[in-house]
């Protein structure tokens, strides 16, 4: 019985030392609150003194990181007792730092001249501006415009007749600065001539024309890639085999087979010797091309993978299906890094860059989607197309894209997708696109016509529609995919006839021969 009260006692003993353990730390912890809280609460919002010295500094520093440029010029002071007409000499005339005018006068206007001056007998006379005044102005002046001005004579009867009706239609570019000056404007905004709106001419292009018809496949052809060497390229078709191609020639090199479904995009790496495809089968392959066979496949989709695309710079696959995702792999360990949801209908297109949004992809459900890469998530949804968004193009130069749809096709910058222009008149389902950097945009549709693009003003320079492959139907005239080669002399379509079309810029053209019938109003932007 002893030994159990002793450790009965021992417990609760053990149990009053924790409660007083714990409410001294707490007690403590309020007690250095206190002291913190009384230690600056005299302080609290109280405003730093100023230094004069560093005061000084900074006010010198800013003087000469956003003035330097004019620090030189003098400031004309006229004070309250100054006869305004009087001739000003001597540095004595000038604002000195320090000073404390009471106004200041930059202008060549006669006194009043600034908003806020009070009229009085004396300020409301009409007078002269001051020699000093219009020295200051002078100053202003470039040279060139000052020799102008003081030359200045008026027009004679030979040149109102040459240039009747040219003052309404284009001022004088010095016109508008002056008129800035009488109305009391800053040096700033009376220097710059504004000129008057025009529409830029666009750039003359070659025309192209039909080089080769290449047959060989026995189903649409569905996608095209040209190897990093420039010496092969690669398509997919409809009778579900992978022909490889030499691009010199048009001879059939390779065909390899596994797919047991449409193959509707492919791709060849840069950076290693594998060719990627996908098809409706809902497979995504690698070949490697030393030995011609399959070595990785990659699992995930749940349906059809219609595009592909290589990521520039790292060992990245971007595959985009009709289950409305597109998946980021790792090509090596087959691993599925991003799955990209957002889309709420087929996602038909992906594109892949260095820079930032580093994954473009369009959907059927009329939007562009541009995805952070790391984080797997929408940076940006661009929604002003009203159709299925079926072919993207980025430019190899300049930091913008194009997408084709139904409706027209859109022109964007990177890195937030901000809207160029649009360039409308192919009337069609537009199924690809391509660009080179001579700024030429290639669109191809499901009728078989192909529209070539200048890619500044949107001017439609030419349009193609070839005649399909003897035996053919007709209605068998449509593009599903277009590709320039790697030295951009070659442009190559796959089409619904089972060929391949190959073109090339016509060398005899020149712009005296083809010369650009362009007009102003069909290149007046749209933007919405």
């Amino acid at each position: 019985m002893t030994d159990i009260a002793v450790v009965e006692s021992n417990v609760s003993v053990y149990f009053i030392f924790q409660d007083v353990q714990k409410h001294s730390v707490h007690t403590l912890v309020f007690r250095s609150l206190k002291r913190t809280h009384d230690m600056f609460v005299a302080d609290h919002a109280k405003p730093v003194s100023l230094d004069e010295t560093s005061h000084k500094v900074k006010m010198a520093a800013k003087l000469r990181a956003d003035y330097s440029a004019v620090l030189h010029m003098p400031v004309l002071k006229e004070g309250k007792d100054r006869p305004l007409g009087s001739n000003m000499t001597g540095n004595q005339n000038y604002a000195q730092p320090g000073d404390d005018p009471e106004y200041l006068i930059t202008g060549t206007h006669a006194y009043p001249s600034g908003p806020g001056v009070s009229l009085t007998a004396d300020t409301q006379i009409h007078r002269n501006p001051s020699e000093g005044g219009v020295h200051a102005m002078a100053l202003t002046l470039p040279p060139s415009q000052a020799r102008l001005d003081a030359s200045r004579t008026a027009a004679g009867v030979g040149d109102i007749h040459r240039n009747a009706g040219g003052a309404e239609r284009s001022p004088a570019p010095h016109s508008h600065a002056m008129s800035l000056l009488e109305g009391g404007a800053t040096k700033n905004s009376s220097l710059v001539a504004r000129k008057n709106p025009t529409m830029p001419k666009p750039q003359w292009h070659a025309p192209w024309k039909l080089f080769r018809v290449i047959s060989g496949h026995l189903g649409w052809v569905r996608s095209i890639a040209v190897e990093p060497g420039n010496q092969w390229f690669v398509t997919g078709a409809g009778d579900r085999t992978i022909k490889i191609w030499d691009l010199a020639s048009g001879k059939l090199k390779l065909s390899l087979t596994g797919h047991i479904s449409t193959v509707r995009g492919v791709a060849v790496s840069t950076r290693s010797p594998y060719l990627f495809s996908c098809g409706e089968d809902k497979q995504v392959k690698c070949w490697d091309l030393e030995y011609n066979k399959v070595i990785r496949h990659y699992h995930g989709h749940l349906s059809a993978v219609y595009d592909l695309d290589l990521h520039p710079t790292i060992d990245v696959l971007v595959t985009c299906s009709r289950d409305a995702t597109a998946r980021v792999w790792d090509i090596r360990s087959k691993a599925n890094v991003h799955t990209l949801s957002g889309h709420t209908n087929t996602v038909a297109t992906v594109r892949c860059q260095a820079a930032e949004p580093q994954i473009i992809t369009g959907s059927h459900d009329s939007t562009i989607r541009l995805w952070d890469l790391i984080a797997g998530k929408t940076r940006a949804t661009l929604t002003n197309h009203k159709k299925s968004v079926r072919a993207l193009a980025l430019h190899p130069r300049q930091y913008t894209l194009a997408s084709g749809s139904a409706d027209n096709i859109k022109q964007w910058t990177f890195p937030d997708g901000n809207f160029i222009q649009n360039l409308s008149g192919h009337n069609a389902i537009i199924n690809a696109m391509a660009v080179n950097s001579d700024g030429v945009l290639v669109s191809g549709a499901d009728n078989g016509t192909i529209h070539l693009w200048d890619w500044r003003t949107g001017y439609n320079f030419q349009r193609i529609h070839a005649a399909v492959q003897p035996g053919s139907l007709d209605s068998e005239s449509g593009i599903f995919a277009c590709m320039f080669d790697h030295s951009e002399s070659r442009l190559i379509t796959a089409e619904a006839d089972k060929t391949i079309k190959v073109y090339k810029e016509d060398d005899t053209a020149t712009e005296e021969s083809h010369p650009i019938n362009w007009k102003p109003e069909i290149l007046k932007r749209k933007r919405f």
